[in-house]
């Protein structure tokens, strides 16, 4: 097999598997697909790999539901914050040494596993809602422009709004959809994302597509909470190997 046919064989598995998670869970492409390319790859152009997969299924996501005006209306100053953060934060991910850009996204993976396995049941009340939605806009920005990762503090802050189950995922929708937007744009700034990782990019969309559409099936069969443990294991000793290549 030629460097090229791996490289495809690569990209499909990736964003074939990342489907699988985002079906079943409801979220988990982007993050999955970064820790997968992020082995193998440095984190920027992992990154440019993700843009085109990630933004059609979050907007897939975004848009399957009745709340979509009635989200933005209330979550904007958080968006705004994630645009300002991600685009700022990308001078990190272009400009620093891969290695201590893969520390980074190693340990984006590890918190956010870790937060996940506790589960801590957090509640943010409607009037500290309002000031410290664009500060978590901000961090979510600056992690997700330096690392690739759009979950952290995002998902944990979404999810103490105690939204309805539907509202939470239309949520994270519409974050990692203005989040992809923003990784983008702030690649683009920095001459970090070209026209042919574009085309490489628009090829994902086919198995990340399938993938959604074979976790969606499964899920009726399997255990959602053993899966999602599995799944967050993994995840944490994906960012444990990341984290611990630049002392090797």
């Amino acid at each position: 097999m030629n460097e090229s046919s791996f490289f495809l064989s690569l990209l499909t598995f990736t964003f074939l598997s990342a489907g699988v998670v985002k079906g079943v869970s409801g979220m988990g492409l982007p993050t999955v697909a970064m820790g997968l390319l992020g082995t193998v790859m440095p984190p920027a152009e992992a990154t440019a790999m993700l843009v085109i997969p990630s933004f059609v299924t979050n907007v897939w996501q975004l848009l399957a539901g009745a709340a979509t005006t009635r989200l933005m209306r209330r979550l904007w100053p958080m968006m705004l914050g994630i645009v300002i953060g991600t685009v700022g934060g990308t001078t990190l991910l272009v400009r620093v040494n891969p290695l201590w850009s893969g520390l980074g996204l190693g340990s984006a993976l590890m918190v956010y596993a870790g937060y996940a396995l506790l589960s801590p049941a957090l509640s943010v009340p409607p009037h500290v809602e309002r000031w410290i939605s664009p500060i978590i806009g901000l961090f979510t920005g600056a992690i997700c422009g330096a690392t690739g990762v759009f979950t952290i503090p995002a998902v944990p802050f979404l999810q103490a709004l105690r939204l309805e189950r539907d509202e939470l995922v239309q949520a994270l929708g519409l974050s990692f959809t203005v989040s992809t937007v923003a990784l983008a744009i702030g690649l683009a700034t920095h001459g970090a994302f070209r026209l042919e990782q574009l085309g490489l990019s628009a090829t994902a969309i086919v198995p990340a597509l399938a993938g959604m559409w074979l976790g969606q099936t499964v899920r009726v069969h399997i255990n959602p909470k053993l899966f999602r443990q599995c799944f967050l294991l993994f995840l944490a000793l994906l960012g444990l190997e990341l984290a611990s290549r630049p002392f090797r």
